[in-house]
């Protein structure tokens, strides 16, 4: 079939396998170009391991330290008529790529939040690998079910307290206008610390504690993002707000669980980048937008994979770790200079449709926004008749 993108507001249904294997063969192509200043992981478990920064933790842990890596993904197989999701073909490229190079990696599709897929992880980890020495927590997901009281619980875009008014981009309709989000109820933020908060990434490790499978002295991160004024209302003061804080509670109790084998959980900041995850949440796409042209500009600019190897670098395996007084790893420092955050700010009033392409970087942020899903690499003919059928030695979900 030939397969051009299906774009549904901040969704695209379908992906393209040749454009998704692009993706990821130019983020191993950089992680091999550089050169690691000292030791890193041996054996890594990524959860939520098949798109944006949990895709670029495992590309960085096997070709840029040579270790094994498994990888948890909740992704949708293809028919003969049906694309797969992106992140399935990610992970098949991935497996593909690591394998011709005598990497070890293995995978496991299915719900990250169950004991069901907890249990034949550490099965995994137990007769293959012995014992994992980083655990990466980078799940994204709308709702999540509770496997010990079968309660699904969805999560909300909302502030807490008051309704928000800001300036925002309609990335189908590229109008500009304002948006109105109503406040949240108190039901609508538990739910929302309950999908996107800290307690699956606590249980994760509870779990690979009480089988014995994490090494002496093994390292824990979860994502978050926390942003400055412009993103504070919809994203500090906010349902995702709170879940981001319980992720440091999360942090501070898998550490004090876990301390004594010399273990550390640590929160990672990291930079405002395009993934399904942002575009999803109102005023992203705009401050977004304008960022990467002022980051580029300055030649501060980073990616997925960027970031990621630079939080290994200067974070997770650094003798002297780049940390906030709340025992974060920042990795979005370069974002949030004053100086920067003043440009954005000074130019956010006076975006309007008319000069969207001239202000901002918005050609960047779409064009990123399509790669999610394989779409719009220079390499790839998109006028090919191709398969969506990829093999991939995961079962389908």
């Amino acid at each position: 079939m030939i397969i051009k993108p299906k774009v549904r507001g901040f969704i695209c249904t379908n992906a393209h396998p040749a454009g998704c294997a692009a993706n990821v063969q130019e983020q191993v192509d950089y992680v091999k170009s550089q050169k690691a200043a000292g030791t890193g992981p041996k054996n890594v478990l990524v959860i939520g391991a098949s798109t944006g920064y949990g895709l670029a933790s495992r590309i960085v842990a096997a070709f840029g330290h040579g270790a094994n890596t498994l990888g948890v993904f909740f992704e949708k197989p293809p028919t003969e008529r049906r694309t797969a999701s992106a992140g399935y073909y990610n992970s098949a490229a991935f497996e593909h790529l690591a394998s011709a190079e005598g990497l070890y990696c293995k995978s496991i599709n299915g719900d990250a939040f169950s004991d069901e897929i907890k249990q034949q992880t550490i099965e995994t980890i137990k007769n293959d690998l012995g014992k994992i020495d980083l655990v990466v927590y980078s799940l994204a997901s709308p709702r999540r079910t509770d496997p010990k009281t079968g309660t699904t619980y969805n999560s909300v875009l909302k502030p807490i307290g008051q309704g928000y008014t800001a300036k925002n981009l309609n990335t189908d309709t590229l109008k500009i206008g304002d948006v109105t989000v109503e406040p949240a109820n108190e039901e609508e933020i538990a739910a929302t610390v309950k999908v996107m908060g800290g307690e699956d990434w606590e249980w994760w490790m509870q779990a690979l504690a009480e089988a014995d499978v994490l090494a002496p002295e093994c390292q824990t991160t979860a994502y978050t993002y926390l942003g400055d004024k412009l993103t504070w209302p919809i994203y500090g003061h906010a349902t995702i707000g709170k879940a981001k804080e319980d992720l440091d509670r999360a942090a501070a109790a898998i550490s004090q669980q876990l301390g004594g084998n010399g273990n550390q959980a640590r929160v990672s900041v990291l930079k405002a980048l395009v993934t399904q995850a942002s575009s999803a949440i109102p005023v992203m796409p705009l401050y977004i937008s304008i960022l990467y042209k002022e980051m580029k500009a300055e030649g501060t600019h980073e990616g997925c994979i960027e970031q990621i190897w630079r939080l290994y670098e200067e974070g997770l395996y650094s003798s002297e770790p780049r940390l906030d007084n709340n025992n974060r790893l920042r990795m979005d420092d370069l974002e949030l200079k004053p100086e920067l955050q003043a440009k954005v700010e000074a130019i956010w009033p006076e975006v309007t449709e008319e000069n969207l392409f001239d202000l901002t970087d918005y050609k960047s942020y779409n064009a990123e926004f399509l790669k999610l899903f394989g779409f719009g690499l220079d390499s790839v003919d998109y006028e090919a008749d191709v398969s969506p059928i990829v093999e991939a030695s995961f079962k389908p979900a």
